[in-house]
């Protein structure tokens, strides 16, 4: 075997142990992802995410969770445009009959879109954004308050590592293009003014 012969054949093996690697290192990110998905249905099915993030519908036994529309936030079809006060003293908030809308004192808050939809989802959002959201209660990591009943707070708490699975798997599911409305400021309340035009105001 020439110099030459033998330079090409130790060319095409390292070339050949180069491409094994990759492609192993391609097959454990893939596992790794594939156990995070797993793990993030998991934390996100027990975890109560559907609860409001997913609209109810109602079913042969009651209201259900709408699953073709699952995490796809509040409809964008059922139009809020005030809040509800609550009937009395004992109660806090009142919500909508799909619980994807809920009136407060902060106002009225909406269950955001968790499906990837590049335009009304999470689509654009990166992992570190997500993680930032939860653990800041600002959404997109940096900008206006996350509202209740959100319990960022909680979910916050989560390892790194199980955030990472809850984002793996919210950008595995189906995206459903569903634009939610921004939160509504709190109904000012209202008075009766009794004074008469000469009383100082």
């Amino acid at each position: 075997m020439t110099l030459t012969s033998r330079s090409a054949a130790v060319a095409a093996i390292a070339g050949l142990l180069v491409a094994g690697a990759v492609a192993c290192g391609v097959r454990e990110a893939a596992k790794t992802n594939e156990a995070r998905v797993a793990r993030g249905k998991y934390l996100v099915t027990v975890g109560g995410c559907n609860d409001c993030h997913t609209p109810l519908k109602m079913g042969p036994k009651g209201p259900e969770p709408d699953m073709e529309r699952m995490l796809s936030g509040h409809p964008e079809s059922f139009a809020i445009s005030t809040g509800e006060r609550a009937g009395s003293e004992k109660w806090m908030m009142v919500a909508a009959s799909t619980m994807t809308a809920f009136s407060g004192p902060w106002g009225v808050s909406f269950a955001a879109n968790l499906t990837p939809d590049q335009n009304t989802g999470l689509g654009i959002w990166t992992e570190d954004m997500f993680m930032k959201a939860v653990r800041t209660g600002r959404h997109m990591g940096a900008s206006r308050e996350i509202l209740p009943p959100m319990p960022w707070f909680n979910v916050g708490k989560m390892t790194d590592e199980d955030l990472r699975s809850v984002y793996a798997f919210l950008r595995s599911i189906k995206p459903i293009q569903n634009r939610v409305p921004t939160p509504l400021p709190p109904a000012a309340d209202t008075v009766a003014d009794n004074r008469s035009p000469e009383s100082p105001r």
